[in-house]
């Protein structure tokens, strides 16, 4: 969205277009129209005595209108999830406890990603051990634990990056 001088945001002319798609293409109203086209077809047949026209009338649309769905509805997955991960975003940097290391975490690599995932199964593990179920844990806390084990276990690889 491009906001103007008066403050007004505007949206591109294809940024409307798809959302007016997205919108009309998630009605009732569309699935009943695609239920009444292919109905249509359908009872056309004998007329056009099943021919192989025919039926690349239906063939030919349906590809056509599945090939521009899948990027539309791509389009709008990504405004969504860029949507959430904002909002997200905010709820981490917002949290007085929370660790804003888990800002922009989806461009971890799937490794990185991995590696975030065993450790939070680990803090869940030891959560549940806990008698305080109102305990907070977060990545600093971790690894001052880290650091202190480091310390005074010798037979921990150090790592000082």
């Amino acid at each position: 969205m491009i906001k103007s001088k008066t403050g007004i945001k505007k949206n591109n002319l294809f940024e409307k277009f798809a959302n007016a798609a997205t919108k009309f293409t998630g009605s009732s109203f569309a699935f009943i129209a695609a239920t009444t086209i292919v109905l249509l077809w359908a009872v056309t047949g004998p007329v056009f005595h099943y021919s192989e026209t025919w039926q690349l009338v239906i063939n030919t649309g349906t590809t056509i209108i599945t090939f521009l769905m899948v990027f539309l509805i791509q389009k709008a997955q990504n405004k969504d999830g860029k949507a959430i991960q904002l909002k997200l975003n905010e709820l981490i940097a917002a949290q007085q406890g929370a660790s804003n290391r888990m800002v922009d975490i989806e461009d971890l690599s799937e490794q990185e990603l991995d590696q975030l995932h065993k450790f939070y199964v680990t803090i869940a593990t030891l959560a549940k051990k806990e008698a305080d179920i109102h305990c907070s844990h977060s990545i600093d806390v971790a690894k001052e634990l880290n650091e202190t084990k480091l310390k005074t276990n010798k037979h921990f690889k150090h790592d000082k990056s």
